[in-house]
């Protein structure tokens, strides 16, 4: 089934057993514990759909789940193990799924469904508004890209970056920030060149900005979403404190190059004073 229309129906069939619910407990209060159940499975299921639909690596497979208590069930193929492996690390980060049966097929001749009619599915649209509100947000928050005039449009993946800058510098710094984000699978730098007359005035309007002290749960709260938004980082391993503007790392990652990177995001957040990465081991 078309993974889209499963979404709808499925979402359709959430708000209908919710109808449901309200009027059956009054009439059978015996049978409330059974259908709590049964929308504690729709819910995960949906939870788990959105996650299969929405994943870039993902969304143009025919992935189905099926929920039964803290268990799931996913079928489907796939082109490879990769993508198996993924599907079923996103079910297992349902919330309440202990247990995963993942009995999708690895067929290296499976070939994706196409889509006739040229538009993009809902999948794609939702993984293309997330992947630029990401790469939005990490230039809004980067202490040289803040007060840029940038706008970011994504398709499929893509990026297209228009706007002004002062400086070359500044436009590279723009593309490489697009390209690090998660999800983003190319990037095509438009951004014009002002002069550096533009760029004097920006930077006076940093330092303007600068003066103003942010908080440091501001901080440890970008610092955190830069890090989740940024390719190469496993975000959910690193823990962030702040302190007066000196933003601490803690945790093990997998390279030296991982943790090169997670400490350079964080330097480039506004409001960072000082990184200290002592307790980022690699392990």
């Amino acid at each position: 089934m078309n993974k889209t229309l499963r979404t709808t129906i499925l979402t359709g069939a959430v708000a209908l057993a919710l109808g449901s619910f309200n009027i059956g407990a009054a009439a059978d209060p015996t049978s409330h514990e059974a259908r709590s159940e049964k929308y504690s499975d729709a819910r995960r299921e949906a939870q788990i759909q959105t996650g299969l639909s929405m994943n870039p690596h993902l969304r143009n497979f025919d992935l189905a789940v099926a929920v039964d208590g803290n268990k799931a069930v996913l079928s489907g193929s796939v082109e490879d193990g990769i993508a198996k492996d993924l599907a079923e690390q996103i079910a297992q980060g349902a919330d309440g799924i202990k247990h995963v049966d993942n009995r999708i097929v690895v067929d290296a001749d499976y070939r994706r469904p196409v889509n006739g009619t040229g538009e993009r599915s809902f999948g794609e649209k939702a993984s293309d508004s997330t992947i630029s509100a990401s790469v939005k947000s990490r230039l809004l928050w980067n202490t040289h890209t803040d007060g840029l005039d940038i706008f970011v449009d994504v398709v499929n993946g893509k990026v297209t970056l228009t706007g002004t800058a002062g400086t070359a510098a500044e436009k590279d710094l723009a593309g490489r920030v697009a390209v690090s984000t998660q999800g983003v699978v190319g990037v095509i730098n438009k951004i014009a060149l002002t002069g550096r007359m533009d760029a004097a005035t920006r930077a006076k309007a940093a330092n303007a900005r600068a003066e103003q002290p942010l908080s440091d749960s501001w901080i440890t709260s970008k610092v955190n979403m830069s890090l989740m938004f940024t390719r190469g980082v496993e975000s959910f391993h690193i823990t962030v404190t702040t302190l007066d503007g000196v933003v601490s790392l803690n945790g093990v990652v997998d390279s030296t190059a991982e943790r090169e990177l997670a400490v350079r995001v964080t330097q480039d957040v506004r409001g960072v004073k000082k990184v200290e990465a002592r307790g980022l081991t690699v392990g």
